[in-house]
């Protein structure tokens, strides 16, 4: 096991060889893949932003965390074999649309489920504790198993693409969501998951620096689909580690992450839309536009970001102290599904008078 003192060191050098890279990478962004990862489309619904602004986020990350792996494994002689398998893989699908090699969203959807199927059956991923009998006796079942994984994964990778629209609102998020997992690891003392999802947040928040207010760079498609895989990952691996901890806790951790998803997907077939291509009715663009009446375009970016992780803390903070009962998870959980309802319906509202 890592010693406490060395792991200190390693994270401490870890952090300083990751700002660097950050500011080497936004640096010659321009020049990488001849301006490929500029990001010039602010005609996409989902744009809010009116200047070019690289989309490297997502490679300044990955070479952080293979630098990470790769000096873990060198002092410790253990590897965290997960983490990079599944970092390479999600990362170069997200990273072919950052330089614009534009494949169809259906394509791209089906080539990521082929992805996961594979990963998950190579690394025997599962889910042990579930906190519903009929789930978990579902769950003996290998191919509902698999299939059950796969949409978390789903929903989750696309849930972290969906709202990484405005400075640092994905990323704030991810950084709240991964710090309650660290908790939870901390006080069951598993070390390699928190020496894991620590360095994870070392890179969030190092690229937070060139996000947040005002954006130097994006994270990309790669960025966004990577962390997403990555933190669902965590969230498995911290459910299986600690049967005492509510699976229903870990469920309203990633509920806006993965209801924003389901919520939109039905959305878009109940308005004849088509459910994979994006528009501008989620619930971060409406509570953007309400924001915006009275602020210009740039506070009311980062303002929405502030405001909607702000709202997500109070929500999800008190679940801390009844993490270990399940009952009351459970109602806490459906109760901050009613309320997204509540507040995704005055938003819509208050937009269609505009």
């Amino acid at each position: 096991m890592p010693s406490e003192n060395i792991t200190i060191s390693l994270l401490s050098i870890f952090s300083i060889l990751s700002f660097f890279i950050f500011l080497i990478i936004n640096k010659f962004s321009k020049k990488i893949f001849g301006g490929l990862l500029l990001d010039v489309d602010f005609d996409k619904p989902q744009a809010f932003h009116k200047e070019s602004v690289p989309r490297c986020g997502g490679l300044a990350a990955i070479i952080s965390l293979m630098i990470f792996y790769v000096l873990f494994f060198l002092l410790f002689k253990e590897s965290f074999t997960q983490y990079v398998i599944l970092s390479i893989l999600i990362f170069l699908l997200g990273f072919s649309e950052d330089i614009k090699f534009n494949l169809r969203p259906s394509y791209r959807l089906i080539i990521m489920i082929l992805v996961l199927i594979l990963y998950v059956f190579f690394f025997t991923i599962d889910i042990y504790y579930l906190d519903l009998l009929f789930l978990s006796t579902w769950m003996t079942n290998n191919i509902f198993a698999t299939f059950f994984i796969l949409i978390c994964f789903l929903f989750i990778i696309n849930g972290a693409n969906l709202i990484d629209g405005f400075n640092g609102l994905l990323t704030i998020h991810l950084i709240i969501i991964n710090s309650l997992l660290l908790y939870i690891n901390l006080k069951y003392g598993h070390q390699n998951q928190v020496i894991i999802i620590t360095a994870q947040i070392v890179v969030l928040v190092i690229f937070l620096m060139f996000n947040f207010p005002n954006a130097k760079m994006f994270l990309g498609d790669s960025g966004s689909y990577m962390f997403g895989s990555l933190v669902a990952l965590n969230v498995i691996n911290t459910n299986n580690l600690n049967p005492d901890v509510s699976s229903f806790y870990f469920a309203s951790l990633l509920f806006y992450l993965f209801f924003e998803v389901f919520f939109s997907f039905f959305r878009k077939l109940y308005l004849g839309k088509s459910p994979i291509k994006p528009d501008n009715l989620h619930l971060h663009m409406l509570s953007f536009k309400f924001i915006n009446r009275s602020n210009n375009l740039k506070n009311s970016n980062y303002l929405n970001s502030l405001i909607i992780n702000l709202i997500y803390v109070c929500i999800i903070l008190p679940t801390i102290f009844f993490n270990d009962n399940g009952l009351i998870c459970r109602y806490w959980f459906f109760s901050i599904l009613a309320l997204y309802l509540v507040f995704y319906y005055l938003l819509y509202s208050f937009a269609k008078k505009q």
